[in-house]
């Protein structure tokens, strides 16, 4: 019998897309107090970065985890595994994720046009809200966390969680220190994996689901 991902409450990425559109709204407004607080912690990391270049060389490596094509070909690979498993359901949330999640964050470089710090660690042409990378790496966490909630033990859960928050977290530290991105880009990279991930696993397990879902234990709250 197959396990469907956790369904989340319909309050997380209903939270989570009304914060993100407050961001949103502040960003293509220029408010004065997030300008600040994005140029007074870009220009900390830039004196951090710059004396310290082997680190910046280790997070240019390492960034690259969370880039566009890792996230593809997992969330792919993903897909077809659950598919050929014939667990239809998981594999369309996983093709959602893996779907949606880009071209969320890629319309949005579109359509905002918010230019990225001046003299970045790394040189990055496309507009900077939200981050990229950052939604990448939240929405892959968030997934896995939502894949393996009903498989897992309590204990085991909940390393998986600190886990996946540190991956996001790191990769999040890893735009701003590099200067890819300034900090209101990764929030809003956070904000926009946790509207997108827990919507596109309410839709797939309410497909063809009915009280099936609750019976497995597919829903939480």
């Amino acid at each position: 019998m197959h396990r469907l991902p956790t369904r989340p409450p319909a309050a997380l990425p209903v939270a989570a897309a009304a914060a993100f559109g407050v961001l949103l709204g502040l960003v293509a407004a220029a408010w004065p107090p997030l300008v600040r607080w994005d140029d007074d912690a870009s220009a900390t990391l830039r004196a951090h970065g710059l004396a310290h270049p082997v680190l910046i060389d280790w997070l240019r490596a390492l960034t690259s985890v969370a880039a566009t094509i890792p996230f593809l070909a997992a969330g792919a690979a993903a897909t077809l595994l659950f598919a050929l498993r014939r667990d239809g359901r998981t594999a369309l949330f996983c093709g959602l994720v893996t779907a949606v999640v880009p071209i969320a964050w890629g319309l949005l470089h579109a359509l905002l046009h918010k230019p990225r710090p001046v003299d970045g660690f790394v040189s990055v042409a496309s507009s900077g809200f939200p981050s990229g990378h950052t939604t990448n790496a939240a929405a892959f966490a968030l997934a896995v966390v939502l894949l393996a909630w009903h498989r897992t033990s309590a204990p085991t859960r909940a390393a998986l969680c600190t886990a996946a928050a540190a991956f996001t977290l790191f990769i999040a530290y890893t735009r701003v220190a590099l200067l890819a991105h300034w900090p209101s880009d990764v929030v809003g990279g956070v904000l926009l994996a946790f509207a997108v991930v827990p919507l596109a696993a309410r839709v797939a397990t309410r497909t063809g689901g009915g009280p099936t879902a609750t019976r497995r234990g597919a829903r939480v709250a």
